[in-house]
């Protein structure tokens, strides 16, 4: 699947991606806390990548910024697949 952003999904990282937007979305139902999230390990996750996740978790107004961190991983990845 193509982005706007020209980031192409496999079908399994669309999958992982989706579920995990779904937990975020019960997150901000639910009020449930993520685990503690070590920033240290994101440090090589690129900027536009942070960007697009802390954007998407903007939009729900009620969770953490560790949330971007760890959607910034499915964006990150994402970023390296070529176009099919």
């Amino acid at each position: 699947m193509q982005s706007a952003k020209n980031i192409y999904t496999t079908d399994v990282q669309l999958q992982m991606l989706t579920s995990h937007v779904k937990a975020m979305v019960l997150r901000s139902i639910t009020g449930e806390p993520l685990p503690d999230v070590e920033k240290d390990l994101f440090d090589e996750i690129s900027a536009e990548s942070m960007q697009m996740a802390e954007e998407v978790v903007s939009w729900f107004g009620n969770l953490p910024i560790e949330e971007a961190y760890l959607l910034s991983v499915h964006f990150e990845v994402a970023r390296d697949n070529e176009p099919e």
